[in-house]
């Protein structure tokens, strides 16, 4: 996980509390499965409206 002032390893199993407001970009080298939870109002590209905006995601 990149941060602002540092990159954060995670291995298999691991897990990363982001905290509200803080810019992470989530990078990885292979194909990676991740589950993320956020508030149903939390858009996929933050507080930036985009092309790259989904309005209206798919949910579980």
């Amino acid at each position: 996980m990149h941060l602002r002032d540092k990159v954060v390893e995670l291995k298999q199993g691991d897990f990363i509390i982001i905290p509200k407001g803080t810019e992470h970009k989530p990078v990885a080298a292979e194909e990676v499965h991740v589950m993320l939870f956020e508030s149903a109002s939390t858009l996929n590209t933050g507080d930036k409206v985009s092309e790259l905006t989904v309005e209206t995601p798919e949910y579980l």
